[in-house]
């Protein structure tokens, strides 16, 4: 039998794959439960974020423009939760992108919620992108409300 990690790991690397050969984009996040006070929705999108522009062959100019904004009207510090998501609606919506998120149950419950609403953000604008999700079933009533389409 397969442990979770396993299956994660599973298809990420099949999605990883695919990735070199179409043009689409894979982006992961692992929580761990000994990090969760680092592990804030922020950080978790910001993450994402990363992966996905690092993995762009040209990242568009208004992309860049935003990032570039949100440094100079924050002191340096990059851009915020909003910014972020318009960032990821913009890039997603644009290209084929397949997010993988393993022990979402390991994800501190506020941040969780959080995390959930602004993925569903994202998706609505983002028809193309696919997200994979594991972690324990007591956690599954919580996503299937908040990513119902």
């Amino acid at each position: 039998m397969l442990a979770s990690h396993d299956i994660s790991s599973l298809v990420v690397g099949r999605l990883c794959d695919q990735a070199t050969r179409e043009n689409t984009a894979v982006a992961c996040f692992y929580f761990d439960f000994t990090a969760q006070k680092e592990q804030s929705v922020t950080n978790m999108l910001g993450s994402l974020l990363k992966q996905v522009v690092g993995g762009m062959p040209k990242v568009s100019e208004e992309i860049s423009r935003a990032f570039q904004e949100q440094r100079k009207a924050i002191g340096g510090w990059g851009p915020r939760l909003p910014d972020m998501i318009k960032m990821l609606q913009t890039i997603t919506s644009e290209l084929p992108t397949f997010v993988c998120i393993d022990a979402l149950d390991k994800c501190a419950a506020a941040h969780r919620v959080k995390l959930l609403d602004s993925l569903k953000q994202i998706l609505e604008k983002s028809p193309c992108t696919r997200i994979f999700i594991i972690g324990r079933p007591h956690i599954r009533a919580d996503i299937e409300k908040r990513l119902a389409g």
